[in-house]
């Protein structure tokens, strides 16, 4: 009996080394996101990394860090090269001074409706792998924010109406819109935004329905006007050591999990573009469309920037926007 009960303990310590190392063997990859638990880009996150935990069979497990919370926004891009932390989410246009093809995301009125949206991410998704590559980076899922529309506490029918207003910017390309806007940028993070309009920081944006309502707008703001300037997006990526390192069951599992991910992005995206900017009007804002005006205004510092973003982006950037103009 004796001999039985060492055998039993024998046998239970064993099981339990090699559970340990079984769980010690899993890859264990922080994820930090910029954008609280209420966003959708931070549900869509979390459903990516659930997806991956349900199916890597214990050998990759993804803990997300919502709301800044592990690494600001602004340092989330660097983490992630330097293996900080293996992967990670950054609003794409926040990366506009490493290479021109990030700034593409915030161009105004080139592509202002879903489907022009997902025609410029395919034409340029090539450029972007690329430039992420040079970065020892994968790009692994995007999702899009609705369409950018302008925030304000007054009626805005022309430019002339923003004159002298502080614009809240976000990235190098929407400072050069507010220059262009006749606005002083004036760079606010997200989780700011309320603070900053009501201590009078800024007195207009232009930024998503989803935004405003995660936000609640309607404490501090009183127009809303719908110019859908451009959809941005989100995008997600790995390190590319840190990916490789996995096998290729594994990989296999991230990029379908990933693959999911952006078709559920860009579906919630076109969704909330509606039914927040509902909610905008049903809490008190006044929701209106563009003066022709106004929007020829606009459109006509969207055919400026574009521009200027083709003498930046050169050869590679006219590539890409043939590919687009070609679909």
């Amino acid at each position: 009996m004796k001999f039985i009960a060492k055998k039993a303990a024998v046998l239970f310590a064993s099981a339990l080394t090699l559970g340990a190392s079984s769980l010690a063997s899993a890859a264990r990859w922080d994820m930090p996101t910029p954008y609280g638990d209420g966003t959708h880009q931070t549900q869509v996150a979390r459903s990516f990394a659930e997806e991956v935990n349900a199916n890597a069979q214990g050998k990759l497990l993804i803990k997300v860090h919502s709301g800044g919370s592990l690494i600001k926004h602004p340092e989330i891009h660097r983490a992630v090269k330097t293996r900080q932390v293996p992967i990670g989410e950054v609003f794409i246009g926040r990366l506009g001074n490493l290479d021109p093809i990030f700034k593409l995301d915030n161009i105004p009125f080139l592509a202002t409706d879903f489907d022009s949206a997902e025609k410029l991410y395919q034409a340029s998704k090539p450029a972007l792998n690329k430039a992420l590559a040079k970065e020892n980076l994968i790009l692994l899922y995007t999702s899009p924010w609705p369409a950018q529309d302008l925030y304000s506490n007054k009626p805005i029918n022309s430019l002339s109406d923003l004159s002298g207003l502080k614009m809240r910017s976000y990235s190098p390309t929407t400072s050069r819109l507010a220059d262009l806007m006749g606005t002083t940028p004036v760079n606010i993070p997200f989780s700011d935004v309320a603070q900053a309009f009501t201590t009078n920081a800024i007195d207009a944006m232009v930024t998503s329905p989803s935004t405003g309502v995660n936000s609640q707008s309607w404490d501090y703001i009183s127009h809303f006007t719908t110019i859908h300037a451009w959809i941005p997006k989100n995008m997600v990526f790995a390190n590319k050591r840190m990916f490789d390192r996995l096998d290729s069951k594994t990989q296999q599992v991230v990029l379908d999990a990933a693959a999911n991910a952006e078709k559920q992005g860009w579906a919630l995206g076109r969704r909330l573009a509606v039914t927040h900017t509902e909610t905008l009007a049903k809490e008190g804002i006044k929701v209106s469309a563009p003066s022709q005006t106004l929007l020829s205004e606009l459109e006509a510092i969207g055919d400026t920037m574009v521009n200027e973003w083709l003498q930046e982006a050169g050869a590679d950037g006219k590539a890409v926007l043939q590919a687009y103009k070609a679909h």
